[in-house]
């Protein structure tokens, strides 16, 4: 009995590390990693993992992939931070607009749009350079995706890290509504 329990707390500490902490380009870790690094019952493990962040305020989020093996499980907040407890973690507020602006018309789109017409909406407000420089970042940072036609995708980080339907609502002025 005492082996199990040691065994799973290894496995929710494994698990822990392999979801906070970043050991490739984006945080989190993808399906077969977690099904290596903790065998076949990882789900179970996960669960477990869930319940414990939750007392932090925290969840587990699966967000999809192409198929099974490249879905992607990250650790993010369990509910949205209240307005006046709101931290921009380093970003410019011009950028957060901009990128809450690119956010609103991909999903009014459907999820895609050309980079042309994104950038051209953006261009009214921004200088060229930095609507530019924010549309790299936001790639780069894996909230934006653009494939080689130039069409720009909802990236896995918005996927992960925001709720469309809510953001849909707040633009629409209906707060505390989804979309």
């Amino acid at each position: 009995m005492q082996e199990e329990v040691a065994e799973l707390r290894h496995k929710l500490a494994r698990a822990a590390q392999l979801l906070l902490f970043k050991h490739h380009m984006h945080p989190g870790a993808k399906r077969w990693e977690l099904r290596r690094a903790l065998g076949r019952n990882y789900e179970q493990v996960l669960r477990a993992l869930d319940q414990e962040l939750s007392k932090l305020g925290l969840k587990v989020k699966k967000v999809e992939g192409g198929d099974a093996d490249s879905d992607l499980f990250v650790v993010t907040f369990k509910e949205h931070p209240p307005l006046n407890e709101f931290r921009t973690f380093g970003w410019r507020i011009d950028d957060m607009a901009m990128l809450t602006a690119v956010l609103a018309h991909l999903v009014v789109k459907g999820g895609k749009a050309p980079a042309k017409e994104v950038m051209q909406i953006l261009e009214e407000k921004f200088p060229k350079w930095r609507v530019q420089a924010g549309i790299d970042r936001f790639i780069r940072r894996g909230y934006l995706s653009e494939d080689d036609k130039g069409v720009l995708y909802i990236g896995w980080r918005t996927r992960a890290e925001i709720d469309q339907q809510t953001l849909v609502g707040l633009l629409l002025g209906k707060p505390g509504e989804k979309g």
